[in-house]
């Protein structure tokens, strides 16, 4: 087991969800806090593996990370919906997209109480301190 990197995981996690959280709070633009919030999700999901020391896969598909982590961690069938929501948030690139829409307040909010869940109900899983997790940046 490596929980050194699996801390180290959850800390960028808790990077991605902060800055989420403060664009939310400031009225941002909700497709750029979707992106946070997506890396924050993927990051906390691929800390599993950081922590078994296996292979991180480079994909961005919140379901096929799920399914990688089952061991640890089971989805309801809204969890579910919900990751394949958020999957869309995730942009190969900076170029706009045609015809995407920016998500909208009420789903970004729903984003953000699920990412906060999942940070903290991980952390308990693979008996991590959320404090240190969450401290202040040096």
């Amino acid at each position: 087991m490596n929980a050194a990197a699996a801390k180290e995981w959850l800390t960028k996690a808790w990077h991605h969800y902060s800055s989420g959280r403060i664009l939310y709070d400031a009225n941002h633009y909700t497709d750029t806090i979707g992106v946070d919030l997506h890396y924050a999700i993927e990051i906390t999901l691929k800390s599993f593996l950081a922590y078994e020391n296996k292979k991180i896969l480079k994909t961005h598909n919140l379901l096929e990370i799920a399914e990688l982590v089952k061991a640890y961690m089971v989805f309801s069938d809204e969890e579910s919906v919900l990751l394949s929501i958020i999957t869309k948030y995730h942009i190969k690139g900076s170029y706009p997209t045609p015809h995407r829409k920016l998500p909208s307040r009420d789903e970004i909010k729903k984003v953000l109480e699920f990412a906060d869940q999942l940070l903290d109900r991980v952390c308990t899983l693979l008996n991590i301190s959320t404090q240190e997790i969450k401290s202040e940046p040096n």
